[in-house]
């Protein structure tokens, strides 16, 4: 279900400034910024953007921590319709150029802080770097005229996503994706002026740029912190009138062992967890602390979360990823690949299967890949690729991300992208990237190597290698060297719940 190709959606931050001009709508660090005071800035800033050559249409990549700058930004590129490309800050520099180049970024905006990292990247690609230090201590620029409306069929970001292939893919979202997102989110749970959402999250994921986009249409503060610390959160909780914060659940444990048995006050109305599905203990450790947890499944295919579950049910269903958000359907569908999920198991409450979606929220396709933008979407809905099943009631449950996802402290690992590093190596013949369970970060990338006949390598030299070509929370924890080769079926698919067993042995 696609956007109407000819609805019209307002200048949301315009129309934010006509209602409540005084009203609060961000706070980083010491700033604190109404909308007319945000409005104010964003149109100086869009100003020498466009002086500085960025048009309609263009596609703008950005490489930016979490600041009221990237705030700043994305509201900027959207007042000169320019196209959002968020970069992962983790990402090494030639990952960082290979997407620039994939995506054919017109321009690279980064900041002094990362600066070296941005020239690296960019060597090479047609992206035109842009220093914003050196933009904001410009002069003021002629004035431009802002957008009264977006067309909800228009691009506004292309953001990647790691594929089951190895290889990146740039997801188009609309501004009627984002829209619909947040307008799901509203029905399912409101959130308003006298709200303060934390973005804890990075600003370059989904769920992070999703929290910009819900304080502009709902009118709402949005709380940007730098970085993830658990003593500020708590206490921006405490003290700083913060209402709904979004975290992964690595973050959400360090926040209760840094509170140490405290409770949270009443204020606190809710905590989105995403990232996969919270151990038991800890959901009971929540309920303890009076921390009202509301779990989520979505993807960055999906404008950020699709299902949710309520904070009531938070014990009652546990495992469960909720229902589907106001406007989202989904249904359960055997694997694509005409295998039966789960290892062909059934169960009392529903058989598992493939998690199929749609709604106006979910992405039109991939940037530059028709042929898995048509894999993708079937018959109207869109293949996930994660398993799960779905019981008597309607709630789902996920059961393999993605087949072979690996999630490690909330960010998504491709194990095909990490195997095709390792044989890129001269002395490796195979290769098998699976997820070992780890009490901190959730699970941690094992690998299994294989060497050329006549060949030697050690588990250093290949850690070492791969340091050099991958983000560090990509970095296998193991590499295990087997003299046999790798567990693969009749048509040479290699078998990683065989490697699962042997690594449990």
């Amino acid at each position: 279900m696609l956007n109407e190709p000819g609805e019209i959606f307002p200048n949301w931050l315009l129309a934010q400034v006509k209602t409540r001009p005084q009203s609060l709508a961000v706070v980083a660090g010491t700033e604190s910024l109404s909308f007319k005071e945000l409005y104010g800035r964003v149109m100086d800033l869009a100003g020498k953007l466009r002086t500085s050559g960025i048009e309609k249409g263009h596609r703008v990549a950005v490489l930016l921590g979490n600041s009221l700058d990237y705030v700043e930004t994305v509201h900027a590129l959207m007042q000169l319709e320019a196209v959002l490309v968020p970069l992962n800050l983790r990402l090494t520099p030639a990952e960082l150029g290979w997407q620039l180049a994939d995506v054919g970024a017109d321009f690279l905006l980064t900041g002094r802080k990362y600066l070296s990292q941005a020239r690296e990247a960019s060597a090479g690609t047609k992206a035109c770097l842009l220093n914003l230090d050196k933009l904001t201590r410009l002069p003021a620029q002629p004035e431009i005229t802002p957008p009264e409306s977006y067309q909800a069929s228009d691009l506004h970001t292309l953001i990647y996503s790691s594929g089951t292939t190895g290889q990146p893919k740039a997801v188009r979202l609309t501004y009627g994706n984002h829209y619909f997102n947040a307008y799901a989110s509203y029905l399912n749970f409101p959130a308003g002026e006298n709200d303060r959402w934390l973005a804890v999250l990075p600003l370059f994921h989904v769920g992070g740029l999703a929290i910009i986009c819900r304080g502009l249409f709902y009118g709402m503060a949005v709380v940007v912190h730098e970085s993830f610390d658990p003593a500020a959160v708590n206490r921006a909780i405490d003290h700083e009138g913060v209402t709904v914060i979004s975290v992964v659940t690595n973050m959400l444990a360090r926040m209760l062992d840094q509170r140490e048995g405290k409770s949270y006050p009443a204020t606190l109305r809710s905590v989105l967890i995403g990232g996969g599905p919270v151990p038991p203990p800890l959901l009971e450790r929540c309920a303890h602390a009076g921390i009202p947890v509301v779990q989520t499944y979505g993807l960055t295919e999906t404008a950020s979360q699709a299902v949710t579950l309520a904070a009531h049910d938070a014990l009652r269903k546990l495992g469960s990823a909720g229902k589907p958000l106001p406007g989202v359907e989904l249904k359960i569908a055997p694997k694509s690949d005409g295998e039966p999920a789960n290892g062909g198991h059934a169960d009392s409450e529903g058989r598992a299967g493939e998690i199929l979606l749609r709604g106006r929220n979910v992405t039109p396709g991939y940037e530059g890949r028709p042929d898995e933008t048509a894999r993708a979407w079937q018959d109207g809905w869109f293949h996930t690729g994660d398993i799960g099943r779905v019981d008597e009631e309607g709630y789902l449950y996920v059961l393999d991300r993605r087949n072979d996802l690996i999630i490690s402290g909330g960010e998504n690992v491709y194990p095909a992208e990490i195997e095709a590093v390792l044989l890129s190596h001269p002395a490796v013949e195979e290769a098998g990237v699976i997820g070992q369970p780890d009490s901190q970060w959730g699970q941690v990338v094992v690998a299994f190597v294989k060497a050329r006949p006549g060949a030697t390598v050690t588990e250093g030299e290949l850690l070492e290698y791969c340091r050099e070509r991958l983000a560090r929370y990509k970095l296998p924890r193991r590499i295990i060297l087997v003299t046999e080769g790798l567990p693969r079926n009749a048509t040479g698919k290699l078998l990683r719940r065989s490697l699962r067993e042997i690594l449990a042995e």
